[in-house]
């Protein structure tokens, strides 16, 4: 074989194909596929979190592949562990936008995190979806780039204090929050539902990222024997905090943010969690009745058969849905301007049975909090009533 002219007729072949692709081809978008990058943890303390929502989006991108993919392209998740750390969550989303060359961001986990890579999928334009994190720097009205699906960090602490002071005629209350932006956004958002009703935290306790160091925290909230403690923190954390308070015979309401990851939260507790309280934002996952939430449930069987149903693989689910419908809608091959002006062209989402609005100024689908309790057998019952 004249390897010489092989090589040039193969050049001609790869040249001919490139000119073949419309001038407006968009990176991660072929013929037969769109591509999704996902900055995420998948390891430590808040591994939990990462997996359940990319074990979520998996079901949702594999169960529309099953079908088809949209418009005849199917649908690729490639994803990077960040640690929750922000440097490397920093170089994970570069790394997917420069050699993985993603169409789109989805899924990241966690406040630091987005703050740190938010600016730069808004600086290149490129979507950033169904972030895991209701803070509010996510919700302003100028990042068009960014979809929110889950209500904010604000709506969820309001009903923790709502429901606190209601239900339980709680007055003295503390909080424990990690000690960096995610735990700042807890806490401004515990401190403005407070003040609206004339009342002041009881005590504070923090703790650093990636760590269970939650013992000179526990001493400064114990002193001051609060009714409730809110706590803004993973999983792992959280538990240590609410394990070691039950053994000085603390007597106190315990109330986690959606972003605990509430299955691992009342797995690391066992029967310590019976009684604990977490506020959600997507709806129970047991309830089949609801028809996302059926759909749900077959799509996490069909990817593994083995996983149980839970809040987080429900989030990553709805997340995933929303960007198939999104997809759906763009006329033509998909561009990441065409796929964001779809969503606020579309407005309305029903992805059966829970509902997302988005629209000028409003980059956040979804408004509802609700209130779970993790009961003696490690399983959740969903409240209206603390």
């Amino acid at each position: 074989m004249d390897w010489t002219k092989s090589g040039t007729h193969a050049a001609a072949i790869a040249v001919a194909a490139f000119l073949a692709l419309p001038a407006s081809a968009q990176q991660g978008v072929s013929g037969d596929k769109v591509v999704f990058g996902q900055a995420a943890v998948f390891d430590g303390p808040a591994a939990a979190l990462g997996k359940g929502m990319n074990l979520g989006i998996r079901a949702a991108f594999e169960e529309q592949n099953k079908a088809g993919g949209v418009k005849g392209r199917k649908l690729d998740l490639v994803a990077k562990d960040d640690g929750y750390e922000p440097d490397r969550s920093v170089t994970a989303v570069n790394e997917l936008l420069d050699q993985a060359k993603v169409f789109a961001l989805i899924g990241p986990v966690g406040t630091p995190t987005a703050s740190a890579t938010q600016p730069i999928a808004t600086q290149k334009e490129v979507p950033f979806i169904g972030a895991f994190t209701g803070a509010g720097f996510l919700r302003n009205p100028q990042l068009a780039n960014v979809i929110n699906v889950r209500a904010s960090y604000g709506q969820e602490t309001e009903a923790w204090i709502k429901h606190l002071t209601e239900d339980r005629k709680a007055q003295k209350i503390a909080i424990l929050y990690q000690d960096d932006s995610f735990g700042q956004a807890g806490l401004s958002g515990v401190k403005a539902a407070m003040d609206k009703r004339g009342m002041k935290l009881a005590a504070e306790g923090t703790f650093k990222r990636n760590t269970v160091a939650v013992k000179t925290a526990l001493l400064e909230i114990r002193k001051a024997n609060p009714d409730a403690v809110v706590m803004v923190g993973p999983y792992k954390p959280c538990a240590e905090f609410i394990k070691l308070a039950k053994q000085v015979g603390m007597k106190s309401a315990f109330v986690n943010i959606s972003f605990v990851g509430a299955d691992a939260l009342a797995a690391e507790l066992g029967p310590e969690g019976d009684g604990v309280i977490v506020s959600q934002v997507v709806p129970f996952p047991q309830d089949t009745k609801i028809p996302v939430v059926a759909r749900y449930h077959a799509a996490l069987k069909a990817i593994d058969a083995q996983a149980k149903p839970g809040f987080i693989s429900l989030e990553g689910y709805l997340v995933g849905r929303m960007a198939i419908m999104a997809l759906e809608k763009v006329e033509g091959a998909p561009t990441r301007k065409s796929f964001l002006d779809a969503i606020y062209k579309a407005g309305k989402f029903d992805l059966g049975g829970m509902t997302l609005q988005f629209g000028p100024g409003d980059n956040q689908g979804s408004d509802q909090v609700f209130m779970t309790i993790i009961q003696a057998d490690g399983s959740f019952k969903a409240v209206d009533k603390l």
